[in-house]
């Protein structure tokens, strides 16, 4: 009888053993999972600062007014001038539309 209880003791022993060491590693496994990491390319609109685009407007119509007033003389000075000046901002604010259309890539980094 005393040699089927060591028996049985061992082999308690050992399932125990077995057991702990199982879970030890499983536990290790799931700790030392790192997370994986990456740069990518994203493309967004730029940041728009003048949404109505008044600098765009204003600096046209100044510049097509100067050089508007530089074309004939009299009436017909004034009448150039503030064609040059309705040309120019129509110019102006297409061009500052335009400007502002563009994207801006930026790199963003992603972890899994």
């Amino acid at each position: 009888m005393n040699t089927h209880f060591k028996s049985v003791i061992a082999t308690a022993l050992m399932s125990c053993v077995m057991v702990t060491g199982a879970a030890t590693a499983q536990s290790k496994s799931s700790k030392s999972k790192t997370p994986r990491c990456y740069d990518v390319q994203v493309q967004r609109p730029k940041q728009v600062k003048d949404q109505h685009k008044i600098a765009g407007t204003a600096i046209g119509a100044v510049a097509g007014g100067l050089l508007g007033n530089q074309v004939g003389g009299g009436n017909g000075k004034k009448l150039a001038t503030a064609a040059g000046a309705v040309g120019g901002a129509f110019a102006g604010r297409k061009i500052q539309e335009n400007q502002q259309n563009k994207t801006e890539t930026v790199i963003e980094r992603r972890c899994d």
